[in-house]
């Protein structure tokens, strides 16, 4: 009876998985155009990431960072890649456009983001290296409460003032602590916690949902007024992380399955995180660059997944 249960559950999580961009873009119109229905969502945004940051935890192990010491080469390039590329993008799309404070802010934070834990699906779709993209997916969240508040320092500074150690505790206790239990409880209950992994991407969809949701809401007016500029950022900003990626990796003559992990990796953010900050320490405007993005790059991400499926290596094209 529980087994039915769990492979009912699991299927249902498969098909909001699949099908996650749609619902995320219903529930954005939704709420634009009832705002006052999910406001209530706005104080729990934190709760909410530290839930999916937790299931994050709950499928990590050890295993996860060895590549870091099998090949420390392409890990740090796509650490580096993931650090450099997309806030610089940011900082530069920022003042080519002179963007306003609040969405300057936004757009920033989100290049300043660690990788999203979506780039290592997209990279197993798109016939990837996933050892490579977990790993560097591992690493930079890790590395992200001392790097993205340092980065949001050195490029949002000239738009706002920004307390780095602040930030440095709002990850820790967002996004550090969660992983950890995670992990822990993974360590100690991994049998309870392989049947119930399944289950895990539902969860995180509807606490993402509801993240995007609660933005949308107490931004609704601003978004009236700036949404088509701050969607037009997002996806240049995307597009131009995730081709970066993959010419970086071109440049340092990395296989095909490389160069579509480094790719996603740098072009993917965690775009969770960057609602949390924006309503923790900037204001509500500041966070819709962070929840369009988890809109666009689970758009974008498929679309490139199904390219990079169907893309032939020279070596094998030159073998037929």
């Amino acid at each position: 009876m529980a087994q039915a249960i769990l492979s009912r559950v699991a299927a249902l999580s498969a098909f909001f998985g699949k099908t996650f961009a749609v619902w995320v873009i219903i529930v954005a119109v939704i709420a634009f155009m009832f705002p006052e229905g999910f406001k209530f969502l706005a104080p729990y945004i934190s709760i909410l990431l530290g839930i999916v940051m937790f299931g994050m935890g709950l499928t990590l192990k050890a295993k996860d960072f060895s590549e870091v010491f099998t090949r420390p080469k392409d890990v740090l390039v796509g650490i580096l890649g993931q650090f450099i590329i997309m806030p610089l993008l940011a900082f530069l799309l920022c003042q080519v456009l002179n963007l306003s404070d609040e969405i300057a802010v936004g757009v920033i934070l989100v290049g300043c983001c660690p990788g999203g834990t979506a780039s290592n699906v997209m990279t197993f779709l798109g016939k990837g290296d996933v050892p490579l993209s977990v790993t560097i997916s591992a690493c930079t969240t890790l590395m992200a409460p001392i790097v993205t508040p340092a980065l949001i320092w050195l490029f949002a500074s000239k738009w706002v003032d920004v307390d780095p150690v602040a930030m440095f505790l709002s990850i820790v206790y967002i996004v550090i602590l969660p992983i950890v239990a995670g992990v822990i409880i993974n360590a100690f209950f991994g049998g309870i916690v392989k049947a119930a992994v399944s289950v895990l991407p539902l969860i995180s969809v509807f606490a993402i949902i509801a993240i995007v949701a609660a933005v949308v809401s107490v931004s609704q007016k601003q978004i009236a007024q700036t949404g088509a500029i701050i969607f037009a950022v997002v996806v240049l900003h995307n597009c131009l992380g995730l081709a970066l990626g993959y010419l970086m990796a071109k440049l340092l003559g990395m296989s095909l399955p490389k160069k579509k992990a480094l790719s996603i990796e740098v072009g993917m953010q965690n775009s969770g995180l960057g609602v949390a900050l924006a309503m923790a320490h900037f204001s509500p405007l500041s966070a819709v660059p962070s929840a369009i993005f988890s809109v666009w790059h689970n758009i974008s991400g498929p679309i490139l997944a199904t390219i990079f499926a169907n893309l032939k290596d020279e070596d094998e094209k030159s073998a037929k």
